[in-house]
């Protein structure tokens, strides 16, 4: 299968301004892999980790210190310019003109990428009113215009960071449903995202960084077997603590009047077992991506 990106021993440092000898930040520390086409790959990190500086050096806004990249075969950096035509891009923060309209900004996308089959629907899609100056915009209206920049043009590879972020529920799975149609379609997803239960959802693969260098490539699917989740329970009557040693219990803590119980894999053990309590709330979630790394990867 052919590769769309290939990223090799990447690392891009930064001079600590205002340090005594101007020490260097190894915001990505040598990091490789590929993506391949047709698929959607996550790249999965908490902040700070050295997402955003991938993709800016993918996208040549900043360049490598060392390390190559390689977008359809071609040299990130001297074939940046026809590069672009290609790549439909959404940066984690989106900044554009103050004073132009959302229409004025689909219209200066057109005039460098040529008329746009697919504006109206996503403007449709996403609810969006191009009427209005950028300036006027709530912050998830400037993440719709972003999003409609970036995929008016039908790009054969999409790079996103933090696609959802600032969005509701119901529009984040209008993207999902839009990123399933691209992929259908052949096209290529590079995701960047702190968002676990997100990145389940839309990837198949997933590249997963942390303080600049890459810990793991793995299928979502066993990525999901190293998922952790939290259960906060708290009960109305007494409690038996030794109950809920279960195999895949990682840890308990205990509260006045419950536990918190972190449990890698499956939770229905745990579940059966409340059944014979009589509970005063009870709350499952997806344990932090801190939580994650800090279990399979403190090692790395």
């Amino acid at each position: 299968m052919t590769n769309i990106i290939e990223v090799t021993d990447l690392k891009k440092y930064f001079s600590s301004l205002g340090v005594r000898n101007r020490e260097s930040i190894k915001a990505v520390d040598g990091i490789s892999f590929e993506v391949k086409k047709g698929e959607v790959f996550g790249f999965l990190g908490p902040n700070g980790a050295g997402k955003t500086t991938t993709i800016r050096c993918m996208m040549d806004f900043i360049r490598p210190s060392a390390g190559g990249i390689k977008i359809f075969g071609e040299d990130a950096y001297h074939d940046s310019v026809s590069l672009k035509q290609r790549i439909g891009y959404l940066p984690g923060n989106v900044q554009l003109y103050d004073k132009w309209t959302g229409q004025e900004h689909i219209n200066f996308v057109e005039s460098l990428m040529g008329k746009s089959k697919y504006a109206k629907d996503m403007i449709k899609r996403f609810s969006f009113d191009p009427r209005k100056k950028f300036k006027q915009y709530s912050s998830g209206n400037k993440q719709k215009l972003g999003l409609i920049l970036a995929l008016m043009n039908d790009p054969e590879l999409i790079v996103m960071d933090e696609p959802t972020i600032g969005l509701d529920p119901l529009l984040q799975n209008e993207i999902y449903e839009i990123f399933d149609e691209l992929q259908n379609k052949g096209h290529t997803i590079f995701v960047s995202s702190h968002n676990l239960p997100e990145v389940e959802r839309i990837c198949d693969r997933v590249g997963i960084i942390r303080e600049g260098k890459l810990v793991a490539i793995e299928s979502v699917g066993k990525l999901g077997e190293k998922r952790l989740r939290r259960i906060v329970v708290r009960f109305e009557d007494r409690y038996e603590k030794d109950d809920f040693k279960f195999d895949g219990v990682e840890r308990i803590e205990e509260l006045s009047d419950g536990l918190i119980l972190t449990v890698r894999g499956d939770i229905n053990p745990i579940v059966n077992k409340l059944a014979g309590y009589k509970l005063h709330d009870l709350e499952v979630s997806h344990a932090t991506l801190e939580d994650v790394f800090l279990e399979f990867y403190k090692g790395q």
